[in-house]
């Protein structure tokens, strides 16, 4: 996937995110509190050299029967998976970003409009889903934790 989205919406000699260049193919996965504009959480998947992204409005889920919107966003390179720090003000999620758990994942099933995933973090673990919302339109997911999940 391209990262021309990402390096469009950014002034790399204003602000300290990565502008990409990591590869690799490991199964990882971070979520990052960011309090831009309105606080929100961004959750990241390593999928296809990238890391897919997700907005979350709201805590993401840590136990079952937690439904949230996820609001797909433009691909993140790799490198941002350790990124932490002020974005300066005047520039694209201009706030502060910190890790709010990271760790590894297993897909159990991928399609167009589903993933299945086992995560592997501090605060999340389990088996979790992001499900195209599509009444909602066409970035919209459901993100949720298994039904009949226990936490690791």
């Amino acid at each position: 996937m391209s990262l021309e989205e990402y390096r469009g919406k950014r002034n790399f000699t204003k602000t300290i995110e990565p502008p990409g260049g990591k590869v690799g193919g490991e199964r990882i996965f971070v979520v990052q509190e960011h309090h831009a504009t309105h606080l929100h959480w961004d959750f990241r998947l390593a999928i296809d050299g990238v890391l897919k992204s997700w907005a979350v409005p709201k805590e993401p889920p840590t136990v079952p029967g937690v439904k949230r919107l996820a609001v797909q966003v433009e691909d993140h390179p790799l490198d941002y998976a350790d990124f932490e720090g002020e974005i300066p003000e005047g520039e694209y999620g201009a706030g502060s970003v910190k890790i709010w758990d990271r760790g590894t994942y297993e897909m159990k099933e991928r399609t167009s409009d589903k993933l299945l995933f086992s995560l592997h973090g501090k605060k999340m673990k389990g088996e979790y889903y992001l499900i195209k919302f599509k009444k909602a339109g066409e970035k919209n997911w459901l993100f949720f934790m298994k039904k009949g999940n226990a936490k690791q």
